[in-house]
Formats: structure tokens, sequence, C-alpha cells
């Protein structure tokens, strides 16, 4: 069934709208997939912050065309039977989300992407992206690491009072 200029108008402006405030996105190729399987990709997707989007890669180009970034980047990838994981929130996730997703589901193959600069990700700088730990594993990464000071002071403290606590008990019963 052939989708309307206006459906088209619409469907590009929201794409325009969720790639500009895309900090990543990833491509992917789902033919084989049924939609059970899509709905299990889209709930595991959403619950990680990600948008998945199956449009035509013709829009997808339409679109990426309106925004500055994406004028010059290379498009020749958008052939076959492509599903897109889009975030505005982690640049690591929509491709962690779809790695994560293809374990299971070989059906499901990565097949590259776009920066948030307009650089064209491959399959392997999208592989490599997923392996990353997400934005607020690295966060809590970097508190454990400044913390770690800070508990092996408190540690060293406590142990000494109680040391000192332990001896002055001793020397008062010894009297």
């Amino acid at each position: 069934m052939a989708i309307s200029k206006d459906k088209k108008t619409t469907l590009v402006a929201d794409l325009t709208e969720l790639l500009s405030s895309a900090k990543t996105t990833v491509y992917a190729r789902y033919q084989g997939l049924t939609v059970a399987e899509l709905q299990e990709l889209r709930a595991a997707a959403r619950e990680a912050g990600v948008k998945i989007k199956v449009v035509k890669n013709r829009l997808v180009r339409v679109a990426m065309n309106e925004i500055a970034v994406y004028k010059d980047t290379d498009t020749t990838g958008l052939t076959g039977q492509l599903l897109y994981a889009i975030s505005s929130e982690d640049e690591v996730m929509p491709a962690k989300v779809l790695a994560n997703f293809a374990k299971d589901h070989e059906a499901l193959e990565l097949a590259g992407g776009f920066s948030d600069l307009g650089n064209t990700l491959s399959e392997d700088d999208v592989k490599a992206l997923a392996a990353m730990p997400s934005k607020n594993e690295m966060i809590a990464q970097v508190v454990a690491t400044l913390l770690s000071p800070v508990n092996d002071v408190i540690s060293a403290t406590s142990g000494s009072l109680s040391g000192i606590v332990s001896g002055l008990e001793a020397h008062a019963e010894g009297k």
C-alpha cells in the first residue's frame, strides 16, 4: 500500500526532528524477524531510552538532507530492509540494544550508523561502540574511582580509632 504525500511529509518531519536531536543513530538489517521479535526489540529499546523506527531508506535520506550536520554524510549503506535505533540521551545505547538483541536473534544484522557530528559509522564501529560501557555505567565508574580514596581514609581511620579505643579499654581494666 502506497503512502500518501501528506503522510510522507509528516514522516520526514518526525524523522528530521528525531535525527537532529540524536546523539547516535544505528541501523541494522532485520529481514527474517517476526513481528513478535520486533515488538520484543522495541520493548527492550524503550527501557533503554532508545527509539526504534522502521521507515523507507529514501525518507531517511530526505530527512538527513534537511539537517545541516548530515547533508554531506555518506548514505550509500542505506540499502535493503533496515531499522533505525536512535537515542538523544546516550551515544552507546542504540548500538548496545541492537547488539544485545542480535546475540539471540541471528536475523538482526548490524549494518552501520551515524554520529551526532554527521560521521558515518561502519559495522565494526557500531560493534566497538556496543562493547563500550553506557553513559550511566561510565558515570558510576568515575564516581567509584573518585570515592575510592575517601573510602580508604575512612577505613584506615576507623581501624585506628577502634585500636586506640581497645587499647584504652585494656589499659583501664588493667588498673
